[in-house]
């Protein structure tokens, strides 16, 4: 399944048309068509406002699998808030994301 199909379950399980959730992450309604067609892709900031409002990791809405908590066990992540951690797990997600984008 890819991410236009992800995004397209996740917003007709909360029952809303393409402009509620265009409103709600501050896109227009075309761009959510596209999204959800697979025309285009979306920014990290843009997955990430989808990944906060639908409560979803940018891996599943990316890849379609939850993502890993042991997988930066090479980081030192001492010092770093739960939030600054996250973010950092969802950067990764979205540069790997965009490596596979360019392979197609």
């Amino acid at each position: 399944m890819s991410f236009g199909h992800r995004l397209r379950k996740l917003r007709n399980e909360k029952k809303l048309k393409q402009e509620d959730l265009a409103k709600i992450i501050n896109i227009s309604k075309s761009s959510v068509g596209m999204y959800e067609r697979n025309e285009r892709e979306p920014s990290f900031e843009v997955i990430k406002r989808i990944s906060d409002y639908f409560n979803v990791s940018i891996d599943y809405l990316i890849n379609g699998e939850n993502s890993n908590d042991d997988s930066l066990f090479f980081f030192d992540m001492n010092g770093l808030t739960e939030q600054e951690i996250e973010d950092i797990k969802e950067h990764i997600e979205y540069v790997k994301w965009k490596s596979q984008q360019k392979e197609k």
